[in-house]
Parts: structure tokens; sequence; C-alpha cells
């Protein structure tokens, strides 16, 4: 008879284990126990049911017990929970979550797989009421959709404004509630996006008529209400909790097995943990981040099943490497898609990493076909060296794309000028000639070899204060359409024949509409003596998208005398 393997936890982690041992090893004995309902659940997918984007909920189980006895002849125990390990002697303690019921089980090797527990803080007056959700599982979700149903619930506040909140705001929005988002940072996806793509993010959520509440705590939650740090109320007669997660690692704790320094799993370079014979996989593991090589948690379902993948080869003599993580992830947020991989520039700056960065506009695809439209993209990149530290990507078409090649040479540890070097596909209906990758490697690479400076688009508000001399060199029809107060218009096809109009003696800042044209006026204006210029990234489009939600919730004047939308 070959090993006797059990696992604990049945999701993206524990699943992958055995699916991996099952291939590896046609004799071993397998076990899961798996403490909810569920085994095999599309975690990712859960808040899709609110809006029944996926339906009915059973749709979220990917496999039953049956089928994985069927398939991978691996014995799947559902309802039980392993409440204590015994390294010594090798054996677990499982508890029926129905009956209570302990029973003993052994084993040669032993898998954690437990995974990660939503935040609930104790802290947060009235947390623990029936109207207040989090969500883990198949049961919480239609635990939360009955209750939205059962009680015709109408104002739903969710408290977290990362990608669970985000994606269960829109679900939630689809399906006929009103939604509040409460977020305490500044912006919501902050782990995903820089602050300039963010605010793409909350135009989407203003146009879809989202209640977007920044820089705001959640102090008290009551029946109807939820009572905010700034001494407003919002209604909400239910409440889903986005508040992140943390690793579930009292089993592991209790047994004698280490954390690291984040709080999660200790584990060596083969999946280890510090106790023989006990591997780690998942949410519940510190990992080591393949840019800032420092210890972090990461709760995605890719690196869950490759970790997974890895400890079963390490198991039966196979070599395996570990890179790192860098956390590649998107979400849809309404019309738009957002992506990303590696650091933003908080990440970075945490790690102490200096960094410069990128921002293009191209079309998503040649700009004279039906539904083109501009995609945003941003690389982060070492100022001395080049090499690629992050990318983000927020458009209306399959942004992922995109982010997926950056991810492949972050991983490489490539540099813009590699980027700027691709051979990517063409095709008018889906890419332009130069993709929104290929445009980005050669604006950072003009930026790493000092061609010509340029300045961020959160700067701009600063820059028309203080009265800057902005040059607008898009035509004069657009100009009219709406520009920055202040600017002169001297379109690129006039600025030739209007140079003494342009100032030799202070800076002199350059936009058209997305950064191209100013672009090629300032390379012409250094090219003729002027050391001034400076181009503005993402220029007149950007401005708008940056500036748009702050000017409609916050008490300031616009920058612009109209705006211009492509998403």
């Amino acid at each position: 008879m070959g090993k006797k393997i059990v696992i604990v936890g049945g999701v993206a982690g524990g699943t992958a284990v055995a699916a991996r041992i099952r291939r590896l090893d046609e004799m071993a004995q397998i076990t899961i126990y798996e403490r909810d309902a569920h085994v095999s659940i599309s975690s990712c997918a859960l808040p899709y049911y609110l809006s029944r984007t996926v339906s009915p909920a059973s749709e979220l189980v990917l496999m039953t017990p049956a089928q994985f006895k069927a398939q991978y002849h691996v014995d799947v125990v559902v309802n039980h929970a392993v409440t204590a390990i015994d390294p010594a002697h090798r054996t677990v303690q499982v508890t029926n979550q129905l009956t209570q019921e302990l029973s003993t089980d052994t084993y040669d090797e032993l898998f954690l797989a437990t995974g990660a527990i939503p935040i609930r803080p104790s802290a947060l007056a009235g947390s623990d009421a029936p109207q207040v959700f989090t969500l883990r599982n198949v049961a919480d979700v239609t635990t939360f959709d009955d209750y939205l149903q059962a009680y015709r619930v109408t104002d739903v506040a969710v408290i977290g404004g990362g990608a669970i909140g985000v994606e269960a705001t829109e679900n939630l929005t689809k399906a006929g509630y009103r939604v509040t988002i409460i977020e305490q940072q500044a912006q919501v996806l902050a782990t995903t996006l820089d602050s300039d793509l963010a605010q793409l993010v909350h135009k989407q959520l203003y146009d879809q008529h989202v209640d977007l509440r920044l820089g705001a705590t959640a102090q008290r939650i009551t029946p109807k209400t939820v009572e905010l740090s700034d001494g407003t109320q919002v209604a909400a007669q239910a409440v889903f909790l986005a508040l992140g997660v943390q690793p579930n690692t009292t089993l592991a704790q209790a047994a004698g097995i280490r954390l690291g320094t984040t709080g999660a799993i200790q584990v060596d370079q083969h999946y280890q943990t510090n106790q023989p014979h006990i591997y780690a996989v998942g949410d519940a593991i510190e990992v080591t981040n393949a840019l800032t090589r420092q210890p972090q948690r990461l709760s995605l379902a890719l690196p869950a099943q490759m970790e997974a993948r890895r400890a079963a080869d390490h198991l039966y003599g196979r070599l395996i490497r570990r890179r790192g993580v860098i956390g590649s992830q998107g979400l849809p947020v309404f019309d738009l898609r957002v992506a990303a991989t590696g650091l933003t520039e908080r990440d970075a700056t945490a790690a102490h990493l200096a960094y410069r960065s990128a921002l293009v506009i191209p079309s998503d695809k040649v700009p004279l076909m039906p539904q083109a439209h501009h995609l945003y993209f941003k690389v982060l990149f070492a100022p001395t060296t080049g090499e690629i530290l992050g990318a983000q990507a927020v458009g209306k078409s399959d942004v992922d794309r995109q982010i997926n090649v950056v991810a492949a040479l972050i991983q490489h540890h490539a540099t813009v000028e590699d980027l700027a070097d691709l051979e990517l596909v063409y095709q008018p209906t889906v890419s332009p000639v130069k993709s929104a990758v290929v445009m980005a490697g050669l604006v950072a690479t003009n930026l790493l070899n000092g061609e010509y400076r340029q300045v961020d688009v959160r700067q701009v508000r600063q820059l028309v204060a203080a009265g800057a001399t902005i040059i607008d060199v898009r035509e004069p029809d657009e100009f009219a359409a709406g520009h920055l107060k202040g600017a002169t218009n001297i379109p690129m096809s006039q600025f030739r024949d209007r140079l003494a109009e342009i100032p030799h003696d202070r800076p002199v800042y350059l936009h058209c509409a997305t950064g191209k044209r100013s672009y090629n006026v300032t390379r012409a204006l250094l090219n003729r003596g002027y050391p001034n210029v400076v181009n503005i990234a993402g220029s007149f489009d950007a401005i708008c998208e940056v500036e748009f939600f702050h000017d409609q919730t916050t008490p300031r004047d616009p920058v612009v005398t109209a705006y211009h939308f492509d998403l």
C-alpha cells in the first residue's frame, strides 16, 4: 500500500494537493477533511451568485465528494473538521460538525490547506449582528442572499473597498440594491491600483450610482444604519464585511507549528513546516515576494494551486523551485476591466525601492474600428536599471492579456527595454499596431534614458493653482469643447509658426488628449533649443478621469472647463 495522506481543507490548495499526488502515486491512500458542506468550490465566483450571473448556487461547487472518489479515488469527508494534530504520533483528531462526534485518523504525511478567515472586527460595534455577513463559502453567500430577499432589503453597506468588496458591490447593484462602499483609505483597490488609475474605478462606481465613502471608518452598525467616524450615517438594512482575511492558523499553532513575521504559517523552500511530515500551502502560509524579497501573505487561487503542486512534487522526490510571488490579479468593475501585477507605488515605497512610472493611453484596437476605447496602462520600473517592478491596466477590453505579458517578463527580471522590443500580435479588431505593453516600454525607455521630462497627471491641479505655463497642443475644436483653466491653445499643427509664444525662461507644460501629440511637440521643442518643456503624462483625458470623482463629491472647483471621457 502507498503513503497515507491526510489533507486538511478542501478548496483550491487542498484539492490541488490531492489531484497532484494521485497523478504521481496511484497507490496512495488520500483523505481530505473539509469542515464545510462542500469541497472544491469556486471561491472567487461567490459574489456572482448575488446577481445570478452564476445560478443556481450548486454551480459554485466544482466537484462533489462522489466525483472525487470516482475520478481520483480520493476520500473527501465534508462537515468534518480536523481539530487537533499530534505530530509525535502522526495522528489527527476529527470532529463531525453535525454531531460533534470525535474520531482519530493517522497519516504518513499531512498537508494543511486551512485557508483564511474573513475579518470581523470585535471593535466594530454591531459587527456580530444578524444582518452582518462575510463571504467564505457557498452557505455564506446563500444565507446572505436569502436574508436580503426575506427582509426586503433595499440598502446594503459594503465595508471595505478591496477586490471582494468591489465585486460584491457590482453584483449587489446589478441585483437592484442601493449600495454604499465604506473604505477607510483614500481609494478603492488600494492593493491593486495606484491612486491615479483608481480614479477611473471611482468614476465608474459613481456612474453606476454607488455611494462611495472614502477616508471614512465604520464605527457602529445598527439595525438600519452604519455610523461613520465623521459623524454621518449610511442607510443599510444589511451589511457586508469585506475587510480582508487573516490566515487560519489556530490548528497549526496548537500543534507547535511556527508562524512567520506576517502571522501566517512559516514554510521552507519545500513548503514543509517545522514539524516533520507536515506541509502547508495556500492562503494560510507566508510566501516571499519575488521583487522585494520580503515575506508577505497572498490570498489568490493560482498561487495556492501551484504551491500545492510543488509541495506534492517534493514529497515524491521531484526537484522544485520557488521563484516567489508577484500577485497578478484582475476583476471587472461594471463596464471596466482592471488587472495588475507586481508592485504598486505603495508597495515599492513600503519596501524602500526607488521607482519611476510611465502612463500611456493607447486605443485598445485600431481607433477606426467600432467600439475602440482608451486603454490606461501604467508600468513601474527601477530608475537606474529599468527592471520592471509592476504594471496596471484599466479599460473596456481584456486588459488581463496585456498584464499577463508583463507578469511573464517580471518573473524573468526583464527591463522596460524588453517591453519595447516585444513582437506581439497585431490585428485591427483586437489591437493597435503598437500594443499598450510595447507603447509603455517605449515611453519608459525614453524616460529611463533621460530623453525628455514628464510630469505625473496627479500634479496638474497644483500646476494650475500655481499659474504654471500650460500649452494645449490639441486642435481648436478640441480645446473649445473643454480645456484646462489657464491653458493656452497652440495646436501641434501650428506650433512651428507660433514659437514666439512659447517661453524659454520657465517650465512649459505640454498636453494633448492622451500624451502622444504633446510628446512629439516636446521632442520637437527640445530639438529647437527649448530646455524647459515638460510633457504631462496621460494629458487631458487622464486629467479628466483623475479629477472627476473628487470634483463631484468634494467642495472644490474643477481645473477643467468641461470633461472629456472615452471610458
